[in-house]
């Protein structure tokens, strides 16, 4: 049984990495500035309401824990196309201080198709949609994906395709090498799957793989 954080746990793939983890035997802090309206009772699950952007709250959130899965998002709004967002790179700066201070030595997070190496696999047509609409979030996920390689943890980062809410199938694609990097679509419970799988196996250190159906 591991004691596992997940920041950004109130909703999308944060609250389905929740309930697998419990379901999975795990103790899970869910931390998240509403978790404590998660509709969910567990005497495994730990709620923890807080800012992402608090030293305080993350160092509070980090302690005492084996690893940590961060699945922040930002809102579809008019900002995500104006910009600027800095929740990425921010919360990530602040996370990974608190878990040095902590001991805690394992993350898990997630980012997306597009961020990092992997636009080069996206092609031309539809980069030029991808940049409008996604551009700003996605040059500050690059921020983020930059600054957990640079630190001493053992990390894996999560790329996964286009959200769905759907279980399209219990079976999922995991991409590691760039010639195979490709965009397709994935649920939520899938990718919630692979972060708790790799909580417990540490099968993709330091990788930064694709997640496709």
């Amino acid at each position: 049984m591991l004691k596992i954080l997940v920041i950004g746990a109130s909703s999308g793939i944060g609250l389905e990495t929740v309930k697998h983890g419990l379901n999975s035997g795990h103790e899970i802090r869910a931390f998240s500035r509403t978790a404590e309206n998660i509709n969910l009772i567990h005497s495994r699950l730990e709620k923890l309401s807080g800012n992402a952007l608090e030293k305080r709250d993350i160092a509070n959130a980090v302690a005492g824990m084996d690893v940590v899965i961060q699945t922040l998002g930002v809102p579809l709004d008019f900002k995500l196309i104006t910009g600027p967002i800095k929740l990425f790179s921010d919360a990530t700066e602040i996370m990974l201080r608190a878990m040095s201070k902590c001991e805690v030595d394992r993350i898990i997070a997630v980012t997306g198709f597009g961020a990092g190496t992997s636009k080069a696999s996206i092609n031309l047509f539809q980069r030029l949609a991808f940049d409008a609409i996604f551009g700003k979030a996605y040059q500050d996920k690059d921020l983020q994906e930059e600054k957990i390689k640079k630190s001493a943890l053992k990390w894996t980062v999560v790329r996964p395709g286009i959200l769905t809410n759907q279980k399209v199938s219990s079976k999922y694609k995991v991409l590691l090498e760039p010639e195979e990097w490709k965009n397709g679509i994935i649920s939520r419970k899938q990718v919630a799957c692979y972060l708790i799988n790799q909580a417990e196996s540490n099968d993709h250190l330091m990788k930064t793989p694709v997640l496709i159906s």
